[in-house]
């Protein structure tokens, strides 16, 4: 299968070359050429698969010219060696966790695959890559973690000084190594932005290869599919029509489920919840699409103007107004509405939500109030214990640190201050 730019400027290429350049020539997001769906007997019986036989099937078409079954199957028990539960929080709502990987947050599992694709395409050969990326909170850690000692890999990870969590900044600047943290004086659009520069730089990309691995990374967006084919089986004995609510800052999560939709599977409908930066919540009201500066908030990975995956969705609908209105809702939620949620979600269930889950569990909760006869699952997409000083200051608890927070919570901040693309550059150049 061949991947395309979003922007039509540029040649195809292949899976592989897509996860290399990251972001085609023309500056468009690769897109997959076709989406085959799986076979109904797959979804009727898809109880009895592990979580590895269902992302193989899964997967397989986008990769299989470029990874064979055997390096697939591989690269997936690697990577989804740990739990995703679908646990119910009151009737008819319950909550997908994707926080028991490695850095506890939903991106693991695509930093995780990206980086066992890099390091087997670099495989015998002297050439180095570096992964340049943007965060705004948990896709450095992940990325970092993910890329540590890869071979023939460098990463640089651009962060907003003063924007992320403390834990989240831990786990990406303590690592060393290949893993390099430029700590940025501005907001993740103006890291977003260097990245994107950087990336049609001639003066730099004549002598680095640069990808990323932010979201606009094929190899980083496409296994995110995985967890709503995770949920699904889950969930699938419930019997009603399932939606799904996604905490949604750059998009590429809720463009990953639609995917998983396109491959057959049953489900209604998808919410995308944002915090009060609310372009596609704006979207979706006027049809016109206008990004704007981000704003700081408590759910602080969601902090995003300009999402870069909504292209993505808007082709999957032929940018189509009316279609994809029909399958998406998406609604805005204040840090006061968001600290309420995590209040009542706790008093009501005992369940302890970090802020980004609380906004999901907030959209979906406004979904069924027209929609009450829906099994809705929202997305906890990080343990809570990472945005621990908003958890227990609007929770009045303690909570315990898992082991993984644990191993570098005390370790020393080593990063790179920088206030300007030129001094980005300037690094890129000379490092």
């Amino acid at each position: 299968m061949n991947f395309y730019s979003l922007n039509r400027k540029a040649p195809q290429v292949s899976f592989k070359e897509a996860v290399i350049a990251g972001i085609a020539p023309d500056k468009g997001l690769y897109f997959p050429e076709s989406i085959i769906p799986l076979s109904s007997t797959f979804f009727k019986n898809i109880e009895g698969l592990s979580n590895q036989e269902i992302a193989f099937r899964a997967i397989h078409q986008f990769v299989k010219e470029d990874l064979s079954d055997q390096t697939i199957k591989e690269i997936l028990s690697d990577m989804l060696d740990f739990d995703f539960p679908v646990v119910q929080i009151q009737e008819n709502i319950s909550t997908l966790e994707l926080f028991h990987g490695p850095t506890m947050a939903f991106k693991d599992v695509g930093a995780r695959f990206m980086a066992n694709c890099l390091g087997h395409f670099s495989k015998g050969k002297n050439e180095e890559v570096t992964v340049l990326v943007a965060t705004s909170g948990d896709t450095g850690g992940a990325v970092a973690n993910g890329f540590l000692g890869v071979k023939g890999v460098n990463v640089v990870i651009l962060y907003p000084s003063g924007k992320v969590s403390e834990i989240q900044e831990k786990q990406l600047t303590t690592l060393g190594r290949n893993i390099t943290a430029m700590e940025v004086d501005g907001t993740f659009d103006d890291c977003q932005n260097m990245v994107k520069t950087a990336f049609i730089d001639q003066e730099i990309t004549s002598k680095k290869k640069l990808t990323s691995a932010n979201s606009i990374n094929v190899a980083r967006w496409l296994p995110q599919l995985f967890y709503f084919l995770f949920a699904y089986k889950q969930a699938k004995s419930k019997g009603k029509e399932i939606v799904f609510s996604i905490p949604s800052g750059n998009f590429g999560n809720v463009c990953a489920g639609i995917v998983a939709q396109r491959l057959g599977m049953p489900v209604k409908h998808f919410i995308a919840a944002t915090n009060i930066n609310d372009t596609v919540p704006n979207f979706m009201i006027s049809g016109e699409y206008i990004p704007k500066p981000s704003s700081a908030t408590i759910s602080n990975a969601m902090d995003v103007g300009d999402p870069s995956n909504f292209v993505r969705i808007r082709q999957l609908y032929d940018n189509n107004f009316k279609k994809l209105s029909q399958n998406l809702s998406s609604y805005s939620f204040s840090d006061d509405e968001t600290r309420s949620a995590m209040q009542h979600i706790y008093h009501t269930s005992s369940y302890v939500s970090d802020p980004h889950g609380a906004v999901g569990y907030l959209g979906l909760k406004k979904f069924l109030e027209k929609h009450p006869n829906t099994y809705g699952i929202f997305l906890e997409t990080a343990h809570p214990v990472k945005f621990l000083d908003v958890v227990q200051d609007t929770l009045e608890i303690s909570l315990e640190i898992p082991k993984q927070i644990k191993k570098v919570i005390e370790k020393q901040k080593i990063s790179h201050k920088i206030s300007s693309y030129e001094e980005l550059k300037s690094y890129l150049l000379n490092s």
